[in-house]
């Protein structure tokens, strides 16, 4: 049953958020909350709607513009909230619509914006509409919402065809008639508890346009929008021919995914979301969509952001690019160029609630030379890497990241340097595709783990009270890692992060873009500038394992390693700069011509 507010007002008073200018979204800076790992406001160990609300200040004080949340809507938890059984309630676990409803308007106040994920592709198997389904039995209306065929064999006995669950095994499941007979076959390309949708149907569409408008009236100003390349199949449901045919994160062409007819539907909604932020309205603020598009390539993830389809889209070509300046370059020329054509923002992401974190996965790299491209690392592992070197690479990945013309995207615990839980036993995973054989391998749990506040003992402040529950267990060496241990700290992860938003805020030649201007530089460096009005700006990324020696840019902004960039030692009267630079030019002593960057470091230069 869908829940409702008693006693709301308007739409006008619970959208009281940052006036700001319409096209916020081109340079924002977004922060993804996992709402059961963020933070447990009533000690069950579970995160909850109240827990995010009470921890906005810290996101507002880090320097985010917007808060994306993970589903919170009613569900069984199969896949954590991604198999939905009501679109208009919330999940008791997080709360109700009321405590959805008190954290919208605290984050407006705030100045942040929030954007809430939507799962168009499929249900969970408890929603209403798939159980009447069930109970009204073959040829009935109610299974036009969905896919069910009739199985293969002489007695429909193997499955309509031959494509396969992302989580592993075949994506179709045989259901018992209400007369208790094997009956036909229903589609789910991800977990058995997660029907596909059929985007056929007149009333798939319908109900869609309503579950926006509900959300739209709440006050949200956007839509994250779960497997948007999903949604509509091939005519006919064609065999694949192969197994193996995509895991997570997977871009190869199948006839279920990025198929044209889901253009049509997003053309559809940006109608609805410009009619509650229109472009260009006085004092407005734009309503927003994002895809999440796994396609083969960036320039067809470009087509789901023409100028009537929608907003953003997140970039998982930068997020699986190797650690090298040749891979960097070319994603990110490719990148802009694609979203260019479109008149789109570039997005940059580096790790999410898919994903092994990438303190680990640039960790699992070996050391690289000059001139070499090593593979990206896998976005799914088990094995902790070097941390040391994984958090140096991930400190100098996110000063590349957010020198960037376009918007950002954080995931939680990031801003700490956490590294994946790889060690988690295999009785407290719940990954639902850890538990299916022949699929992506499962160990996304790892990067879910609720993220340290503060104390010396787990919880550390996730939950209200020491010793307290948490639903997947925390390492025993992650106070140093808390929030609390981190703020103050010059050398910390966290400091990092804040002074880097504050400069990317700040700095006119930052934020929105379309392009940089390639500089010169050493073999295995990547050196490029934005100019503005008002200051130019230079960001070098040394991501090999030496030293390498260049003209110095200009002055020392911040480094993702302190003190690590320092002048060319063999010139006279040379001393260490401060990193973020606040003795004035902190490169002086001698001519101060050249500068010399460490391994796996990046500097903002100011011109």
């Amino acid at each position: 049953m869908s829940q409702h507010l008693t006693d709301a007002p308007s739409t006008a008073a619970a959208t009281d958020a940052d006036a700001g200018r319409g096209d916020w979204w081109r340079d924002a800076v977004i922060y993804q909350v996992y709402p059961r790992s963020f933070a447990d406001g009533n000690g069950d160990g579970m995160g909850d709607l109240p827990g995010v609300t009470a921890r906005l200040p810290y996101l507002r004080d880090l320097g985010v513009d917007a808060v994306w949340l993970s589903p919170f809507y009613a569900s069984p938890q199969a896949d954590a909230g991604y198999d939905v059984a009501d679109y208009r309630a919330v999940d008791p676990m997080f709360g109700n619509l009321t405590d959805a409803d008190d954290l919208v308007r605290a984050a407006h106040a705030l100045s942040l914006r929030v954007i809430v994920d939507l799962v168009p592709n499929h249900c969970s198997d408890q929603h209403e509409w798939f159980k009447q389904a069930l109970r009204e039995g073959p040829g009935s209306a109610a299974r036009d919402r969905f896919h069910f065929r009739a199985g293969k064999g002489a007695h429909g006995e193997l499955p309509p065809n031959d494509w396969e669950s992302i989580f592993g095994g075949p994506a179709w499941t045989r259901v018992t008639e209400p007369d208790g007979t094997p009956g036909a076959w229903y589609l789910h390309l991800f977990a058995p508890e997660q029907p596909d949708f059929n985007w056929n149907h007149r009333a798939v569409h319908d109900e869609f346009r309503s579950v926006l408008r509900f959300w739209l009236d709440l006050g949200i100003d956007g839509f994250r929008i779960d497997v948007a390349h999903g949604l509509v199949k091939a005519e006919g449901l064609p065999d694949i021919g192969h197994s193996g045919q995509v895991a997570l994160l997977g871009t190869a062409a199948m006839p279920y995914f990025d198929q044209d007819g889901v253009h049509e539907i997003y053309r559809d909604w940006r109608q609805i979301l410009d009619e509650y932020g229109p472009v260009g309205a006085a004092g407005g603020r734009e309503r927003i969509a994002v895809a999440e598009a796994w396609t083969p390539t960036i320039e067809r993830a470009a087509l789901y952001l023409r100028p009537d389809e929608l907003h953003q889209a997140f970039n998982f070509e930068y997020l699986t690019a190797g650690w090298s300046a040749g891979a960097l370059r070319e994603v990110i020329d490719r990148s802009l160029h694609a979203m260019g054509a479109v008149g789109a923002p570039a997005t940059w992401v580096l790790s999410n609630h898919d994903v092994t974190r990438h303190t680990t996965r640039l960790g699992n790299l070996p050391p690289v030379s000059a001139g070499q491209n090593p593979e990206a690392p896998p976005t799914q592992l088990r094995t902790p890497g070097d941390r040391a070197l994984g958090l140096r690479r991930a400190r100098a990945a996110t000063l590349l990241m957010l020198a960037l013309p376009g918007s950002a995207y954080l995931y939680q615990g990031e801003e700490l340097g956490l590294p994946d839980v790889t060690d988690l036993p295999d009785e407290v995973r719940q990954d639902p595709s850890f538990f299916r054989a022949a699929g992506q391998d499962g160990f996304r749990d790892g990067c879910r783990v609720p993220i340290p506040w503060s104390g010396g003992a787990a919880p550390y402040g996730f939950g209200p009270a020491e010793g307290g529950p948490s639903w997947l267990p925390q390492p025993g060496q992650w106070a140093e890692l808390s929030v609390e241990a981190q703020t103050g700290d010059p050398d910390s992860t966290l400091e990092l992060y804040r002074a880097a938003l504050a400069v990317r805020r700040d700095h006119p030649a930052l934020g929105a873009g379309t392009a940089v201007d390639w500089l010169d530089a050493p073999e295995g460096v990547l050196a490029f500038r934005r100019d503005a009005t008002g200051g130019a700006f230079v960001c070098t990324l040394n991501p090999t394992s030496s030293p390498v020696r260049l003209p110095r840019p200009g002055r020392l902004l911040l480094s993702s390693e302190g003190p690590a960039a320092a002048p060319d030692t063999r010139r006279p009267d040379t001393r260490r700069p401060d990193p973020l630079g606040t003795d004035g030019d902190p490169i002086t002593g001698g001519s101060g011509e050249f500068v010399t960057i460490a391994a796996d470091t990046a500097i903002w230069w100011a011109i």
